[in-house]
């Protein structure tokens, strides 16, 4: 018999545990050590009294595991996670732990779910259509071992010690997805390396790149100053400067054709794709 209940009283221990079980035969191969899965939660602001877990007895076999923050000026959870291990799965557990959700969020004036799914994963985008997600946006996710990367750099690049990122978003072509926005960098800003391009002692492009996972949440050039080696000049400092020998660029919007062709230039493969769903509470 299948239980449903919040997270609250589940230590990360034993939720990475079924975390790593259930996303063990993913499309994408999760590598993901403890401390990696901790950053993930606090990055994408992880709330326990909003997530669910499936229970059989006191085993944990399933969970969707949510964040909290406004988005776009509106109350929004967001799915950082959802996964049932092997054995418990095709039994309906995801589709009941989704209603349970919906019954926690009522009492915390939410406002809309949001979540990011892998296009190729048809069960999982089809079950999401019937809760009644809607697909706002397509990404792409790029690559490149750090060997097969030949760096170019024409301007010089600093290194600071955060960036007011507020004031350079009239840089970006497309607002970064959950994951890569400027509250999720904020959540762990001792993570990231943060790399950038001045002209006449003005910011004019800049990169941010985990330390340690490679991972590269925002890159940006002011629009007066493209076609000029700046983005090339910072990935090329970022990636001397992650310890990760796998550069990842996660979510870059499909409508904007001219910064997936960049990527490509450079070396980068395209690894997967994802939608960007919603769904109005």
């Amino acid at each position: 018999m299948i239980s449903y209940q919040s997270l609250e009283q589940i230590d990360k221990g034993r939720l990475y545990k079924t975390f790593i079980d259930a996303f063990s035969d993913y499309q994408v191969k999760i590598d993901l050590p403890f401390w990696k899965f901790e950053q993930m939660l606090q990055r994408r602001g992880y709330h326990s009294e909003i997530s669910i877990g499936a229970f059989e007895n006191d085993r944990l076999v399933g969970f969707v595991l949510n964040g909290f923050r406004k988005w776009n000026g509106r109350a929004t959870a967001y799915d950082l996670g959802t996964g049932v291990i092997p054995e418990f799965r095709r039994k309906g557990i995801t589709s009941e732990m989704l209603l349970h959700v919906k019954k926690r969020f009522k009492g915390k004036r939410l406002e809309q779910y949001l979540l990011e799914v892998i296009k190729s994963n048809t069960s999982a985008v089809q079950l999401y259509k019937k809760q009644g997600f809607k697909v706002q946006r397509e990404f792409s996710c790029f690559e490149i071992e750090r060997d097969k990367y030949f760096p170019q750099s024409t301007y010089n690049t600093e290194h600071v010690g955060r960036i007011e990122l507020d004031q350079l978003k009239e840089f970006w072509d497309f607002k970064p997805s959950w994951q890569n926005s400027i509250e999720s960098v904020n959540a762990i800003p001792e993570a990231f390396i943060y790399s950038v391009v001045r002209v006449n002692n003005n910011i004019v492009g800049y990169g941010i790149i985990d330390k340690k996972t490679g991972d590269i949440p925002q890159l940006a050039v002011n629009k007066d100053y493209r076609g000029n080696g700046i983005a090339r000049s910072i990935i090329s400092d970022m990636i001397k400067s992650t310890e990760s020998n796998k550069i990842c660029i996660l979510n870059v919007d499909t409508q904007f054709k001219s910064a997936e062709d960049f990527f490509k230039q450079l070396g980068f493969e395209y690894s997967v794709g994802q939608y960007e769903m919603l769904l109005g509470l």
